[in-house]
């Protein structure tokens, strides 16, 4: 898929609130009440579409009402809707050590040697900061790395990959250094 045609995942609803049909939205954006710069948000087909309407903040969360939704039934069957927006909306990236985190998804990860050991397939944050899922490709197994400086010294988009600095410290390798 071109980047043209790409979607980039914008937020998630987390949660109900209250019984008017309001959700609370985690945000993936820098500033939380920049879903709105981007026009309406879809699911990530891009077949549906949904206008929101920012109403407060909670918790790390916005407060948002979503068109179509307007009790708190349709609000809980809603919890986990991904929302997304174009990636030709985003702006583009000026600064040689900035990326959007999606496009972490798919660089090959290389060790401190240069020696690939795998890719990346997801990213996620669990609240304690963002977490890499490499699989590795020595066995297809899916490991998880907290996506830190220290362990992840150099990403680089134009080559596509990314350095994991320790991968000793939490892989093991057989004597031939082939990691496990």
């Amino acid at each position: 898929m071109s980047d043209e045609n790409r979607k980039l995942c914008a937020g998630v609803v987390v949660a109900a609130h209250g019984v008017r049909g309001q959700v609370k939205v985690k945000s993936f954006l820098e500033d939380p009440g920049d879903l709105l710069s981007y026009g309406p948000l879809t699911n990530e087909q891009g077949d549906k579409s949904y206008e929101l309407d920012i109403t407060g903040s909670a918790k790390g969360s916005i407060l948002c009402k979503i068109n179509g939704v307007s009790d708190r039934n349709e609000a809980e069957a809603i919890k986990g809707l991904k929302l997304f927006i174009d990636r030709e909306k985003l702006p583009d990236i000026e600064e040689e050590d900035e990326f959007y985190a999606d496009d972490l998804v798919g660089l090959k990860v290389l060790d401190s040697d240069q020696k690939e050991i795998g890719a990346v397939s997801a990213l996620f944050d669990f609240g304690a900061g963002d977490i890499l899922e490499v699989v590795l490709s020595s066995t297809g197994k899916k490991e998880l790395f907290p996506f830190t400086k220290e362990i992840f010294p150099k990403v680089d988009m134009a080559k596509r990959e990314v350095v994991l600095d320790q991968p000793a410290v939490i892989l093991s390798q057989d004597e031939d250094g082939n990691v496990h």
